[in-house]
């Protein structure tokens, strides 16, 4: 397995050995930037080169920015549709041609509600997660007959970093308290009104690797607690 992401030096290596020992399979950590393609790509010709083969790959890397379109810094547009779809698009375009020698391979990209339908003040992030939802599709068909399938899981709100990270973005955006900002916006689309867990969706990727999901391919599975079904 290689893991990729940013963070405390100590937390990483306590991650990555608590899954060797966990799981009892070698664990690697890459540093590669994922704003940087040509590290992305390197990333994972390491991986194969580390383990042999590459046949499982996850896109999960994603930031977020909240602010009105007049308002929306250059910079922080051009980071997220770099971070959130350029850099799936990169892994998927060098993990491909060893999936297509070894006649199988599992992609599995982290969409998102918003691959579905749009939010305000979230128009770079709802533009990449579109992006990958037909980034998906199409690579889905360009390797429908290779033992490949490429999907998408599009969460509503996880519990994670990243959510809790623009909860103060909001909270100006919108003029609200922090409270406000949860239960009247990050869970205002869930029926359920519960967020999903990282377990959730750690389970629905793990079906979508198995031969039980092998005719699934091209899909973006909402996991929104009925937000998109409204």
């Amino acid at each position: 397995v290689t893991i990729n992401g940013l963070g405390d030096a100590a937390a990483i290596e306590q991650e990555r050995a608590g899954i060797e020992k966990d799981f009892g399979v070698k664990c690697r950590y890459s540093d590669a930037n994922m704003m940087d393609g040509a590290a992305v790509t390197a990333m994972i010709h390491e991986a194969e080169e580390a383990f042999g083969s590459l046949d499982i790959l996850v896109n999960n890397a994603g930031i977020q920015h909240v602010a009105p379109i007049e308002e929306f810094p250059d910079d922080k547009w051009e980071a997220i549709i770099r971070i959130n779809l350029l850099a799936a698009f990169y892994a998927i375009k060098a993990a491909v041609p060893g999936m297509k020698r070894r006649k199988w391979g599992r992609i599995i990209n982290t969409a998102s509600a918003h691959a579905l339908v749009a939010s305000p003040f979230k128009s770079a992030y709802v533009s990449a997660k579109h992006g990958i939802a037909g980034l998906t599709k199409t690579v889905a068909l360009e390797v429908a007959q290779d033992g490949i399938t490429v999907n998408a899981i599009a969460p509503g709100y996880v519990w994670t970093a990243l959510v809790e990270k623009q909860i103060p973005d909001t909270m100006k955006a919108r003029g609200m308290t922090e409270e406000q900002v949860k239960h009247d916006v990050l869970l205002a689309a869930q029926p359920t009104k519960e967020f999903v867990t990282v377990e959730e969706l750690a389970a629905l990727t793990l079906f979508l690797c198995s031969d039980a999901a092998k005719q699934i391919t091209g899909a973006t599975l909402p996991m929104d607690g009925g937000w998109t079904a409204q």
